[in-house]
């Protein structure tokens, strides 16, 4: 359709996986299931419910006649009688039991866990392939010098492997939030109408051990190990707070790293990739700007954003619950979901496809080498016989006119003609050209990176082998 709004997030950036977790069909079905389940654990336990009736929920389980439902709620003006009532259209022996005892938040909060629980479950797949894919460039670069920086100005070097993982570390961090989230994540379960179970306490005559087996029983059903122990008509809002600020927390992530691409890219350093027919402007056809590193950035400044959402709808529910959650959540849950989808294949897309320039890289490593090897060469002219207080000094002054060489004269640097030509230092170009050995200042950063990715990375691939393979889906 062209004559109406849709969102980018469908026609752009979220896979079709994602968008199916988010779909009506999904939605209903889960509606179905959930049925199904209540009224599977209620003959099970005692009530008057037979096979037949349930056979006959199973048989309509994914056929859902949205035409009657749609019909219905314009009628009616509530979505879930709406589809108890399609339901039954096509299960006439069993649409006294659909439903029973429960209250709308029996399928519509159930159902809003089960698909967060299954999107989380997706998005911790794409995290594990992005630390994969980090984890290979991490390794192959580990032993290359490129010049650091701090305040975004020359720096210590370091390697372009070690400064991988520090990307690979934020990654890290948002894995352990998603484990710990999902690991805890919950059914909402058969609690009634205010969370209190007294429509199940009518069913089950005043059986209180009946009453709590059901609740664990459509948890079972439904793929938890339990409900949460108590709620009021809805769960608490918390936990779509917790599960969007994951979310956010990997946005944080992924926004550092294209930011730190887009640098690179402007220093010719790395490039993200650029594909042959591609167009970088409409006006400089020379051009070849980082576009998905500034999409991973844009959409990541939305899932950041978004994570307010929930703290406001669940800092301002009233008692056991108030209505004005509801038009919120159908936007902040899913939308948060499909825009972090669509950052992951980004990120993947980008890291699979980076071109490093080795021989830029070196070039600016080593115009700005002389500078930080000057400690050294100190040491090596007091080794010669210099008074280290007077070559502190002398070298204070031939870096400043060195740097007046660079910055106002647009020359080489060229220190280290300076430092040869003082008799002070009593040290040939030759000699201190020997300092310039770019891996003499890089530290433990190669080690540092193969350590890490040893003892922290490879267990958490090993952990999750079934979930690695994953290609990212660009659509534009």
């Amino acid at each position: 359709m062209t004559d109406r709004y849709q969102s980018p997030l469908s026609e752009r950036y979220a896979s079709k996986e994602m968008q199916y977790i988010f779909s009506p069909d999904k939605k209903f079905r889960t509606w179905r299931r959930l049925w199904i389940a209540l009224a599977e654990s209620e003959q099970e336990l005692g009530l008057p419910i037979t096979d037949e009736q349930i056979a006959e929920l199973k048989a309509h389980q994914d056929d859902i006649n949205y035409d009657v439902a749609k019909a219905r709620e314009k009628e009616v003006r509530h979505d879930v009688m709406s589809h108890v009532y399609a339901y039954g259209q096509q299960c006439p022996k069993a649409k006294g039991i659909i439903h029973l005892g429960a209250t709308s938040c029996y399928v519509g909060d159930n159902t809003d866990l089960i698909l967060m629980t299954e999107a989380l479950q997706l998005v911790k797949k794409k995290l594990v392939n992005v630390m994969a894919e980090l984890s290979r460039f991490a390794d192959r670069y580990k032993s290359l010098p490129t010049l650091g920086f701090t305040h975004f100005q020359p720096a210590q070097p370091t390697t372009v492997g070690k400064r991988a993982t520090l990307w690979l570390m934020d990654l890290k961090l948002d894995y352990d939030d998603l484990c710990h989230v999902l690991d805890t994540m919950c059914l909402r379960g058969a609690k009634g109408t205010t969370g209190t179970q007294a429509s199940f306490m009518e069913l089950f005559e005043g059986d209180h051990e009946k009453v709590k087996a059901l609740d664990r029983r459509v948890a079972e059903k439904m793929g938890f190990s339990a409900s949460y122990p108590v709620c009021g008509q809805t769960y608490s809002r918390k936990i779509d707070s917790r599960v969007l600020n994951i979310l956010a927390g990997i946005a944080q992530s992924a926004h550092k790293f294209s930011n730190d691409i887009r640098l690179l890219q402007h220093l010719k350093e790395i490039e993200e990739p650029f594909e042959k027919s591609q167009i970088g402007s409409s006006a400089m056809a020379y051009k070849r700007n980082p576009m998905r590193s500034e999409r991973i950035a844009s959409l990541s400044d939305f899932v950041m954003s978004n994570a307010m959402n929930p703290m406001l709808v669940s800092s301002t529910q009233w008692f056991e619950r108030t209505l004005d959650d509801s038009a919120n959540k159908r936007l902040s849950v899913p939308e948060g979901f499909l825009a972090i989808d669509g950052i992951l294949d980004l990120y993947l897309n980008v890291v699979d496809g980076l071109v490093v320039y080795e021989k830029v890289i070196e070039k600016r490593l080593m115009s700005e080498l002389p500078f930080m090897a000057t400690e050294n060469i100190m040491m090596d002219a007091v080794k010669a016989g210099g008074d280290r207080q007077e070559l502190h000094e002398k070298i204070r002054t031939l870096s400043m006119e060195a740097g007046r060489n660079v910055k106002e004269r647009g020359l080489e640097n060229n220190l280290l003609e300076l430092i040869a030509a003082d008799p002070s230092f009593n040290l040939t170009l030759d000699q201190l050209k020997s300092v310039m050995e770019p891996a003499r200042y890089v530290g433990r950063a190669p080690e540092q990176t193969t350590e890490f990715l040893d003892e922290v990375i490879h267990p958490i691939l090993e952990e999750n082998s079934d979930l690695l393979g994953v290609k990212a889906e660009i659509n534009v």
